[in-house]
């Protein structure tokens, strides 16, 4: 069996694809969830592969991504741009009062709005930004992909009933 054939043609593969998709910045459960669906995954399974997919890269960013933008600053400096652009993008989005006042309250609800900025990855910047400790970060931002898995749920499976 051909690679190609595994990941589309076995509930093995789909699922990895999904979850493999889902890992991906911007994308994350917001497209893996329709992606799984258009894998032809059942609904549930979709979601818990594209929830385990965006919720992979979560702890790592969070203890890792200052370090990694410092050494980009000073090794890559024409990097140094992009990463500008990119904290100062979540830094933007730190400096809403509601997210600093109520923190993990806060962070949870952003992450759980499924709107384009708004993901795990996003989220966990925003937790390292605001050092909150991972065993705090990572339950928050689990719980508002869930939420956020079910909301785009919802508008998948709408979407597949009315086509």
């Amino acid at each position: 069996m051909h690679l190609a054939s595994y990941f589309t043609q076995t509930l093995g593969g789909r699922l990895l694809l999904t979850t493999l998709f889902s890992m991906l910045p911007v994308v994350e459960l917001r497209g893996g969830v329709p992606f799984g669906v258009a894998l032809e995954l059942p609904i549930r399974a979709a979601l818990a592969a594209a929830v385990v997919g965006s919720m992979l890269p979560v702890p790592f960013v969070i203890l890792f991504i200052r370090r990694i933008f410092k050494w980009i600053r000073i090794h890559i400096p024409k990097l140094g741009g992009l990463v500008d652009r990119v904290e100062g993008r979540a830094y933007a989005r730190l400096d809403d009062r509601r997210l600093l006042r109520w923190k993990a309250w806060g962070l949870l609800l952003f992450v759980a709005i499924p709107l384009p900025g708004t993901g795990t990855w996003t989220g966990a910047l925003i937790a390292a930004l605001m050092d909150l400790r991972i065993k705090k970060a990572v339950p928050v931002i689990f719980i508002g992909d869930v939420i956020a898995g079910l909301i785009m749920s919802a508008l998948t499976y709408g979407a597949t009933v009315i086509l």
